[in-house]
């Protein structure tokens, strides 16, 4: 299959394992699992106080997901209008309302579709939530 690439994406945090960010197949794309990760290893969305208290916000989080996700899509000539589907995990059903919010900003009704579920643990303790997304780039799309 000659129409099939894998990437890393340059200036995004490096994947914790042996994985690309995104793998492209014919116009299907399919980005990993993304968290609110900036390449130099900190987390949008995590605050350290002064007394060394962590406060971990949800709204922050999601949207520095989204925004991640938004970056690895344009390095393979696609974008969030492209998005069919996304998975999100979220470690407390709590925080839904927060991730559902700053979704919105980002997709509507004609959007993509989404499963969201809860789960025990990411591989960060910081991290509230993760995003998977396959899009369909458009072929008619203006340059």
């Amino acid at each position: 299959m000659s129409d099939m690439t894998a990437k890393v994406v340059p200036g995004k945090a490096t994947p914790r394992g042996a994985y690309p960010h995104v793998k492209v197949v014919g116009d299907q794309v399919w980005v990993s699992g993304t968290s609110s990760r900036r390449a130099d290893d900190t987390f949008a969305g995590v605050h350290v106080d002064a007394d060394g208290s962590t406060r971990l916000d949800i709204r922050e989080q999601t949207r520095a997901v989204i925004e991640n996700i938004r970056d690895i899509l344009r390095s393979v000539d696609a974008d969030l209008a492209d998005v069919v589907q996304v998975t999100t995990y979220l470690v407390d059903m709590a925080d839904f309302a927060g991730y559902n919010e700053v979704y919105a900003e980002y997709f509507d009704f004609s959007g993509p579709t989404r499963t969201t579920v809860a789960v025990r643990e990411l591989p960060h303790p910081h991290l509230l939530i993760e995003i998977t997304a396959v899009a369909i780039r458009q072929a008619d799309k203006e340059e």
